[in-house]
């Protein structure tokens, strides 16, 4: 699969470049897929959720009422979930969420998703980016002259580019990263994927080295 090569200002360089069928021509695993998006989701949260339960409650343990002859239900202190502002039962208590998937699995879901990308078409390669000083103006100049203002985009980088990033981090549906931490919930939660030329290279020796 061949692709035009534009450059920041949306024209055409007159070059083109070739996307490997075995990174971007795979048959999609929607299922590797799932897992992979489940575990990243999962490795975010926190898990620091916590309630107190009846033993954690200051409250006074002094029994309320006779245990028979009330004719309503016998009861204890006011520790009891039963009553407002006792403790809770079952509550959530911290945990860690994470989990493990296997490297081939994952590699299997980032090329899906570029697959699904591409098959889709919605990639889109330029031959460099450069931004003299974080500015959102700037970057978002370039968005404009691709086509892409107002799409969620995620912009690939070959190495990190702190400049590009202070300008994209205030538009909220735009993201940056980098060939190396390409991760399939980005690649999925984007609508087009822009490719700076360099990165490509970078994909292939990622995923297709031995």
């Amino acid at each position: 699969m061949e692709i035009v090569v534009l450059n920041t200002t949306g024209a055409e360089t007159g070059k083109k470049v070739k996307l490997n069928k075995e990174l971007f021509g795979i048959e999609p695993n929607d299922h590797a897929m799932y897992l992979d998006v489940k575990q990243h989701l999962a490795n975010r949260r926190q898990g620091t959720h916590k309630s107190k339960e009846r033993a954690e409650i200051a409250r006074t343990t002094k029994k309320l009422k006779n245990q028979k002859g009330t004719g309503g239900a016998r009861s204890g202190s006011r520790k009891s979930p039963l009553y407002v502002g006792g403790g809770r039962a079952f509550g959530p208590r911290p945990r860690d969420y994470s989990f493990k998937l296997n490297k081939k699995l994952k590699h299997l879901a980032v090329l899906s998703a570029l697959s699904y990308k591409a098959k889709d078409k919605n990639i889109t390669v330029i031959d460099a980016i450069s931004i003299a000083e974080p500015k959102t103006k700037n970057y978002s100049e370039i968005l404009t002259n691709l086509k892409l203002n107002g799409k969620k985009v995620l912009l690939v980088l070959p190495n990190h580019d702190n400049n590009i990033y202070l300008s994209s981090r205030n538009l909220e549906r735009n993201k940056v990263t980098t060939a190396a931490e390409l991760n399939t919930y980005d690649v999925l939660n984007a609508q087009n994927l822009v490719l700076v030329e360099g990165s490509v290279s970078v994909l292939e020796n990622r995923f297709l080295s031995k």
